[in-house]
């Protein structure tokens, strides 16, 4: 998938134009400190969102166009917005983190690139720290569409952290945009294994 060319050709499907009501309810009811990073932040909502909530916010997107939009929405959050590939990290953002925000990252990726994805959590994210995830479990797709977004369930979801997180909170949240209602659920992992 090329991710820069959904930016150019205005096919961010995917971007609501705001944060995930379900991160943006989180943030607002539980005191959450220090770095954190926003893997796949595109026009970066869910970073704007994190700074306003006093964490010292990064996004990271492999598409330029999307970090360019983000930089143009958020100016005053520029230097915020980072070019880059999540499944290897800059340096200077390995086990960096004490904060992953996850939202429509995970579900853009084909079931072929979770490992890669888990990965990536797992050389930028401290010992310790919490990856905040507003996980798109069940999308609407129409018959024969195969994704973006990829079907993932709580199953998936649970193998893939098995080793190495425990579960800190799990539920259904009762805020989502239009659509995803029912579709979402909020899981955040701590991680208790180092790198």
């Amino acid at each position: 998938m090329d991710w820069d060319e959904k930016y150019q050709k205005g096919e961010a499907v995917w971007d609501k134009g705001a944060p995930a009501p379900a991160m943006k309810q989180y943030l607002s009811r539980h005191t959450t400190r220090g770095r954190a990073l926003v893997p796949g932040c595109g026009r970066g909502h869910e970073v704007a969102l994190a700074v306003e909530q006093g964490l010292d916010a990064t996004g990271l997107d492999i598409a330029p166009t999307g970090v360019a939009e983000a930089r143009a929405k958020y100016p005053h959050l520029a230097e915020r917005f980072v070019t880059g590939d999540f499944f290897d990290p800059p340096e200077a953002m390995r086990d960096a983190y004490d904060v992953v925000l996850e939202h429509t990252c995970m579900s853009g990726l084909p079931p072929s690139l979770r490992a890669d994805y888990r990965r990536g959590i797992d050389l930028t994210l401290r010992r310790g720290g919490l990856l905040i995830g507003i996980w798109f479990i069940n999308p609407a797709l129409e018959p024969g569409n195969e994704g973006p977004p990829f079907p993932f369930s709580v199953a998936d979801l649970t193998a893939l952290f098995a080793e190495g997180y425990d579960i800190v909170e799990d539920y259904v949240p009762d805020v989502a945009f239009p659509v995803r209602e029912g579709r979402e659920r909020v899981r955040v992992l701590r991680r208790t294994m180092g790198s």
